[in-house]
């Protein structure tokens, strides 16, 4: 292959002009260790996701912040470290959609040679992470993982 080819050439960058600054969104308060939150709800929600697909091996419902809200996982699973990396995740995918003008982050997947890990948008500061074998039925998991991303969605802001 030559070394001229498209994919040997830098990528094009955009100039931001001076005095031109992003306008500041509204940040809100962040979920993590909000008292109010219908915990009980929201982790039953999380054990029905985990019973209802084989191979879940558990959920973590984290904010956009990357700080946990809470979760299902085993014992020395590190969930607060999934937390900081499902928001990486959608941090990745909310760039994707916007470069490609295909709208808001909804899911992405990754997998690895040992298992999967998908994330949903809950809401706009919320997210659910899934943490899978490799032998889970990813096609499953999508089938349901959607609507408890939405039942969440109410449970949070019934909460907030």
């Amino acid at each position: 292959m030559s070394a001229s080819g498209p994919f040997n050439t830098a990528l094009p960058r955009r100039v931001r002009q001076p005095g031109t600054l992003p306008p500041v969104a509204f940040s809100p308060a962040p979920l993590a260790g909000n008292p109010s939150l219908p915990y009980g709800a929201i982790n039953t929600e999380l054990s029905e996701l985990r019973l209802q697909i084989p191979g879940v091996n558990g959920c973590i419902l984290g904010g956009v912040d990357g700080l946990l809200i809470t979760h299902n996982m085993p014992d020395g699973s590190r969930p607060d470290d999934l937390a900081a990396l499902a928001a990486s995740t959608f941090g990745l995918g909310r760039q994707v959609g916007l470069s490609l003008g295909q709208g808001p982050f909804r899911q992405s997947t990754v997998r690895n040679a040992g298992g999967y890990l998908s994330v949903y948008a809950v809401n706009s500061q919320a997210l659910l992470a899934v943490v899978g074998e490799d032998a889970v039925n990813v096609a499953r998991l999508h089938l349901h993982a959607p609507g408890v991303a939405e039942r969440l969605a109410i449970l949070l802001s019934a909460g907030i």
